[in-house]
Parts: C-alpha cells; structure tokens; sequence
C-alpha cells in the first residue's frame, strides 16, 4: 500500500504545477490587493464580522483589491465589503471536507487543494496583510507569513492585527517569553505587525507602509473622516 501510494508522487507533482499555473494566471489580472484573514465561524452581526465589512469597503475605496481565502466569515465579510463598494473580492478557496464554501460576495474565486500553493498566492499578490481572531488556519497564515518576512524570504509586507481583546495576549507573550525570556526573537520583530482596534487604521498603516515595490504607482485614496484627511499625503 506504501509503495502504492508514493508510486503517486511524480503525477501529484503535475497536478501542483497546474494550480500554480492558474493561480498565477488567475492573479496577475487582479489589481494588487490586501490579503485579508480570520475566522470562518463568525457570523454576520458579529463584532470582527462587521470590521471585517468596513474593512473591506476601505481597501476597495483606496483602489486596492480585497483577497481572502474566500471562505465565510471574516473572509466573507471582508469580501462583502469590497464589492458592495464596487471593488474587485478575490476568494482563494480551499477545498476541505467542512467549513470552507465559498461565499457569494467573490467577483473572482480560484479553487485549490493543496495550502501551500494557495498561501504563495496570499503573499506574492499582496501589498499588505490584515489579520483578524481566528483559529489555526489564521495562526497558520501568520506565523508562516511573519517568518517569511523576518528570514527575507519575501519583501518586507505590513501587517495590521485587528482585535486586542484577541491579539494582545498573544503578542504579550511573545514580548514577554520569546524575547525578554528566552531571546529567541530580535527586538525589531516586534515592529513586523502592530495591533489595532479599528479598521481603518488597519487599512491605513497599510497604505502608510507600503514597500518601494508597491509604492508606484499610488492609488487614489478616498477622503476619510480622519483629522489627516487622506490616508496618505
């Protein structure tokens, strides 16, 4: 049976280069957008949910694409958001046995099976990433996409942590343990993320900390009620 099943492995390899291909093929007529994750479970009327939405609407107004996993709940929500305000919603889709069906609010939608193809597409698209509390799959996504950052393996992404109910314990922890504790980790790590509270200073510290790559050109931003007015001068 062993032998069986790696007698599969040189034609997996063909079928993982296809969903690359697509993948690529699919993203590169996208307009560069903020990926966005967090949990399938919440629920319309939920707190994260609705920042989620406003979240969404936000990106689409700067003239940014909204990409998430394309899944429900915060996915869904962030996705509701941009195309209600006439933006391009991306749902990357996992297929998996519960949970992930893809929501009605994609303009475009790309089926994957495996995760690893499907998180290059999360990156290598995107200027930014918004994380909001979710389970391991979120975790899964930050902590991967963190390293990556950290080790140089991508350009240098922001990244904005919506909920301090939910992120500031964790990042408490590792201020306190990976760092001052055990010093596994650098002091400048802990300036890869920040946490907020609102969504359009997510959205905002973004569009103030785009990397030179993505910085030309500059979309249009909307005016927002804030005492800056433009997210960007």
């Amino acid at each position: 049976m062993a032998q069986e099943f790696l007698g599969q492995d040189p034609w997996r390899v063909f079928r993982i280069m296809a969903e690359f291909v697509d993948g690529f093929e699919m993203m590169a007529q996208v307009p560069p957008g903020i990926s966005v994750f967090g949990s399938a479970r919440s629920r319309p009327g939920q707190v994260y949910y609705e920042k989620a939405k406003e979240v969404g609407r936000l990106i689409a107004e700067t003239g940014f694409s909204v990409i998430t996993g394309g899944g429900p709940g915060i996915m869904e929500g962030a996705n509701k958001g941009a195309k209600e305000a006439g933006g391009e919603s991306v749902g990357l889709n996992i297929i998996l046995p519960f949970e992930q069906v893809a929501n009605p609010y994609l303009t475009k939608v790309i089926n994957f099976r495996y995760f690893f193809v499907r998180k290059v597409m999360f990156s290598k698209y995107a200027v930014g990433l918004i994380f909001f509390p979710g389970g391991y799959g979120t975790m899964d996504e930050f902590y991967d996409t963190i390293t990556l950052i950290q080790t140089g393996k991508i350009h240098r992404l922001p990244v904005a942590l919506v909920g301090s109910d939910f992120w500031g314990g964790q990042m408490k922890w590792v201020r306190e343990t990976m760092l001052d504790k055990f010093d596994h980790i650098s002091a400048e790590d802990l300036d890869l993320m920040i946490v907020t509270d609102e969504p359009a200073d997510a959205v905002r510290h973004i569009c103030e900390n785009l990397s030179s790559r993505d910085r030309e050109p500059v979309p249009e931003f909307e005016k927002w009620d804030t005492p800056e007015g433009k997210v960007m001068p």
